[in-house]
Formats: C-alpha cells, structure tokens, sequence
C-alpha cells in the first residue's frame, strides 16, 4: 500500500515511525560491523549518506524497536548499547579556519552535553580524544565515531585555494586524533561527496577502508531496479519504467547501477520527469572550473581515469576526471586490471546529468539566456522537419551568440574541436542521442546523431585551418556512413565548414543516403 515519501528527511527514527517508504540498508550496515572496524565511503551529494549514518546510529544506540522487520533486527544484540560520537560539516558555510575551529568546539560540545562527559583538554584535537575516552569510560564500551560531509569546508572554498587549504589543515588536525584513539574505538564510519588524498587529508588516519569502488557496496546508497519494483511498486503506475530508467538510473561504483533516490521522490511527488537533483546539488564550482579549463564537452562522456587519478583529489590538484566523477557527474561504465593497475572508463550516468550539465555549460558559454533558448527550441523544430537550410542559418546564429572575447581569448577557438563542443552543447542540452567523435577505422568523424528515425553525420571544419579539405568530402571519403546503413535509415551527411575572421558558416553541404 502507498507510503509517505520521505523527501529530504534524513533521520531513520522519522522515516520508520512516521509510516515513509524505506529501502532496508541495514543488512550492509551488519555485514561493515562484521568485516571491521574503520571505513570511508564517498558519494555525491543527495544520495542518502546521511540517512546510513543515522541508521547506523540507532542500531548502535540499541533503539531496538526501530528495527522490526528489517534485516538487522534478528541478528544483532540489543542488549548492548554503545556511545556515539557524532561530526557533521553538513549545516552552514565555513569561511575561514577561526569559524572551523568555532564549529568544531560546537559539535564536540554537544557531543559532551548528549553523552553526558567532560573533556580534560583544550585545544581542539585533545578535547576531541578526551571525549571519546570519558564517553568509553562512562559508558562502559567503546565509542561508535561517525563523521558526517567531512570535506564539505573544503569544497565550499574551492575557488579560494589559501582558505581551503587552512580549512584541510584544521580537519586533518582534527580526524588524526581518530587513530590515536584506537583503544577507546569500537567503530568509526567517515562519509563525504569527495575523495580528498590520504596523504593530504588522511596522513594521520591511514587505517580507513575506503568502499567507494568496492564492488559489494556499491548499492549501499542509492535504489536498485528491485528497490523500485518492490518497496516503490505503489508509485510507479501511470510512469514509464524505461523513461524512468533513462533518466535516473546509472550511477555506478563496480557494482549494480543505481538511481539517485532524490530524484526519484520527487517524480514520485511531482510526476514529472525534470533534473530534480542537478537544479539542488550542483555546486557552482564545477561549471566554473569546466568553464577556465576549456573542456571539450563532446569528451566528457568518454573519459578514462585510472585509479590513482580519480583519488588526486586536493586543493589546486584535480583533475577533470576525478572532479566530475566524485561529484556524480561522470560514473563508471567499465572496470579492467591491465598490468597491475585497475583503469576506468567513465561516462554520464543519465539523461539528466548528460542533458543538465549540457546545457548549464552552454548557458556559461552563451550568456544570452532568451537567445540561447530560442536556439534550442528552433534547432529542435528544424530537425523534425528536416529543414536543412534552417539548419545552415541556425547554425551561424549559434557563433554570432558566442562573446567576441571567446575568439580573441580561448585558445581552443584554433581548433575545429572548439566550435564542435559549441555545437555539441545545443544538441545535448535537448537530452538528443549523440555520439562524439566517432571512431571507425579511417578516423574519427565529430558528430553522430539518432533523431526520429534518421541519422545525422556532421564533420566540421575551420577553413582557416583545413583550406585544403571540403568537410563533406571527408565524410565520404572515410566511409562514416557504412556503419548505420544496415539500420536502413536514412543517413544526412552534413558537412560544416565556418571562418574564425567571418564568425559565419561559410560552407554547409548536406548528401542524403538510403
């Protein structure tokens, strides 16, 4: 029968009185308890990390009745109940290392009020440790330490490397004392949307299990195929289940893919299919840094990152691969070992974020939003009618709407790659069914597109840099077409040849076969 949706609630006590829906992690919260002792987990935000460590709280804390029915509850010991040390970065923002260190007294504070227990100690790391051995002093077992958005200081000043890296030293300060306190330590559990380097972050704490790519916990937040055809079967009728899978399904750490379950409440509320988790968790910073490095959009989807690169996550060291993929942007569409080394290759997780991310970097990219809408709406009703002359001048609309200083400024504007990333930017940002930078054995073509039955195959050229090749000749000429024409649709060959001095397509030739 229909539940309560458990929107943005991430307290177990709540969601198990209140009568919500609610997928049993409890079993995984056995299993981490069972197999050790310390442990890290990294997932992008909105993904119910919040909601484990709260349960993991309670079945600590023996709050037996909250378990019924669940997995853990025939096998776990209620008669024991454990103290619980409990840090969260999650509330406000931190500008600076005197508002950590405030916060930090704050949390420890009331850690000491709730537990009962004073620390003899005052500087920040001494109180900390004090109050683990006083808390397994009076309490008579060991401390359960969970450490809720550790990083999340340090993500909130990105863009300022000098605070981050005082907000890094004060944590790292901070988290030490968790080793040193391994006598009085029954359990600790450390959650964050980052993998910050152990080295930057965790040199004091090299004893954690990171599970973040583990392949036996890689549905531990998030809802399986199973999850929605069970727990949510009251909720799925009148949506499509494909539709529904294309759009939230994907995300992926070596195990089982899985939905974000933010997004999909609120198409359970709502009843609409709309990027409910990018228009509330995507940080500034990420566009803002895609936007100074001059990605190649067209690439983003087909990166490949081997383990070491997706973990080179500190301040003024990250990567694009390891920013996109601990964020949720990017998720892991194949793991392989090749000479001792496991490699990655990553890819969007979903028409969402394919579609949102999209189309935010068009929005950095054009700033005119009405034009920029204009555009799309019109490059849509120009392909269902197959209006190729349309095309040619829309396509032109598109370089005028682009900053003059773009071409004096941005190198990539040398290369045929940047104008295609602009070209890709409008296309994607219509959810359309593209394929970058085809490979086939005579080389790559730039853009492949599925829309309504036909198949679009564009090459584009800068005559400035390629005077001596016409664009649709080249697609000819390297038989890009051979691939789709088993499919039996027809196949536009368009070739896009455009002037950096003009700002205007100068060349735009279309063949179609089949």
């Amino acid at each position: 029968m229909p539940r309560r949706l458990p929107i943005g609630i991430q307290t177990f006590r709540e969601i198990r009185e209140g009568e919500y829906y609610y997928v049993d992690k409890t079993g995984f919260a056995l299993r981490l308890i069972e197999e050790g002792k310390y442990y890290f987990l990294s997932r992008p935000r909105r993904f119910g990390k919040s909601l484990f460590l709260d349960t993991l709280a309670e079945l600590f804390a023996g709050n037996e009745a909250l378990f019924r029915g669940l997995a853990a509850h025939g096998r776990w010991d209620w008669g024991r109940r454990f103290p619980v040390v409990r840090l969260s970065f999650a509330e406000g923002v931190l500008r600076s290392r005197a508002d950590l260190d405030q916060r930090i007294g704050e949390v420890l504070a009331d850690n000491e009020a709730r537990l009962n227990v004073a620390s003899p100690h005052r500087s920040l790391p001494g109180r900390f440790q004090g109050l683990i051995a006083a808390a397994h002093a009076a309490h008579g077992e060991r401390v359960v330490v969970l450490v809720d958005e550790y990083d999340k200081p340090i993500l909130d000043n990105l863009t300022d490397p000098d605070t981050a890296r005082a907000l890094r030293d004060g944590l790292r300060n901070l988290y030490s004392v968790i080793k040193g306190a391994d006598a009085h330590i029954r359990f600790a559990f450390l959650t964050g949307v980052s993998k910050f380097s152990k080295v930057s972050l965790f040199s004091g704490l090299n004893n954690l299990r990171d599970i973040t790519v583990s392949r036996e916990y890689s549905v531990l937040c998030g809802y399986t195929e199973a999850d929605l055809d069970t727990v949510f079967a009251p909720e799925l009728e009148g949506l499509d289940r494909e539709q529904i899978r294309a759009w939230y399904n994907g995300y992926n750490w070596t195990g089982e893919a899985v939905y974000n379950p933010f997004d999909v409440l609120l198409l359970f509320q709502e009843r609409q299919f709309r990027a409910w988790w990018f228009e509330t968790a995507t940080p500034t910073f990420v566009v803002d840094m895609l936007t100074q490095r001059r990605v190649w959009l067209p690439q983003l989807g087909q990166l490949r990152a081997d383990a070491e690169l997706l973990s080179a996550f500190d301040v003024g060291r990250i990567s694009t691969e390891a920013l996109l993929w601990q964020t949720g942007y990017l998720t892991i569409a194949e793991e392989e070992e090749c000479f001792g080394e496991y490699r990655y290759r990553l890819r969007f997780p979903n028409r969402e974020v394919y579609q949102s991310l999209s189309n935010s970097l068009l929005k950095a990219w054009t700033p005119n939003g009405q034009e920029t809408l204009g555009h799309k709406a019109r490059l849509g009703e120009l392909l269902l009618a197959n209006d190729f002359a349309g095309l040619e001048q829309l396509f032109t609309a598109f370089f005028a709407s682009i900053p003059t200083d773009w071409y004096r400024n941005n190198p990539i504007a040398e290369y045929e790659g940047y104008y295609a990333s602009v070209f890709y930017a409008y296309f994607a940002s219509l959810g359309l069914d593209l394929t970058p930078e085809e490979s086939s054995n005579a080389g790559r073509l730039d853009l492949a597109l599925r829309f309504n039955g036909h198949v679009y195959l564009f090459e584009f050229k800068v005559v400035e840099l390629a005077p001596e090749g016409r664009a649709l000749e080249q697609i000819k000429a390297r038989g890009y077409a051979e691939r789709y024409r088993a499919g039996g649709e027809p196949i536009h060959l368009i070739g896009v040849e455009f002037s950096r001095e003009r700002r205007s397509v100068v060349g735009f030739e279309v063949e179609t076969q089949g």
